[in-house]
């Protein structure tokens, strides 16, 4: 090899002015940092054993999460609050319209019977007003059943049935009453019907269906009176002469005799 080849030195490189004094003014400025904190402490200070932790990125992610979780659950249930509010004023309303819907139609059926009732009373006016002018003419017999004289005397079975239903006058009356001191309309004219052996049905509608009916200016004694239709009749009594009943009226007056007047009939029927 020449004595004059190239050798690679190993020496490292030097640096240059400017890196070293960089790292010496870097250096110099630590070291009085240092000096300075030492200087200002108390002669007798304790070295620091105590490591502050700074929060990790993990624990910040977890915050966050949570934060936003409770958000979403508070959106949530102030979403359903709204969703029963809206519910409960639906309903509310709904009620609302229900009750005045139901108040209507009360005050529609109300007055729908009122009408019928003012109808109804003005029919049995009607039909007691035809019976005073039938009982105020003359019969074909030249008798009249309004006699007061009491010129009509119920004879056979009929006087049977008068006798026990005037016998049973100033008795109580009680709705289903059957005997033997208060008695309902209908329980009294069955009772002085099986005095004649005669065995009559329980209601009142029943018995005025029966027998043969009759004008109210032919009556008999021993015939039923009866008021409203004849198969729908709410009233009976038993024609006992002289222009007479006797019946079992009402918890007021109990069983009473009354002259037709009183309380026209509508009809009558005869069983005997």
């Amino acid at each position: 090899m020449s004595h004059t080849a190239h050798i690679p030195s190993h020496r490292k490189p030097r640096r240059s002015a400017s890196k070293l004094a960089l790292r010496a003014g870097v250096a110099g400025g630590v070291l009085s940092t240092i000096a300075v904190a030492g200087a200002a402490g108390p002669a007798n200070a304790e070295p620091v054993t105590e490591t502050i932790e700074m929060p990790t990125l993990g624990s910040l992610d977890i915050d966050l999460a949570s934060a936003v979780s409770a958000s979403a659950e508070a959106s949530q249930q102030e979403a359903l609050d709204l969703s029963l509010q809206a519910q409960e004023n639906a309903a509310i309303a709904k009620a609302a319209k229900d009750a005045k819907k139901a108040k209507a139609e009360a005050d529609r059926k109300a007055e729908a019977e009122k009408a019928e009732k003012a109808r109804a009373e003005a029919r049995e006016r009607a039909s007691r007003t035809q019976a005073r002018t039938a009982l105020s003419a003359p019969s074909d017999s030249g008798s009249s059943s309004s006699d007061d004289s009491g010129s009509q005397v119920a004879t056979g079975s009929a006087a049977a049935i008068v006798a026990f239903a005037r016998a049973q006058v100033g008795d109580a009356y009680i709705s289903g009453g059957t005997g033997p001191n208060s008695w309902d309309c209908s329980g009294l004219v069955q009772a002085a019907y099986r005095q004649a052996g005669v065995d009559l049905p329980r209601i009142s509608n029943q018995q005025s269906s029966m027998g043969t009916s009759v004008s109210l200016s032919s009556l008999q004694p021993g015939d039923i009176l009866y008021w409203g239709s004849r198969s729908g009749s709410y009233h009976v009594a038993i024609y006992v002469g002289g222009g007479k009943y006797v019946g079992a009226q009402n918890p007021s007056t109990g069983v009473v005799e009354r002259s037709l007047d009183w309380d026209m009939p509508s009809g009558a029927v005869r069983i005997l």
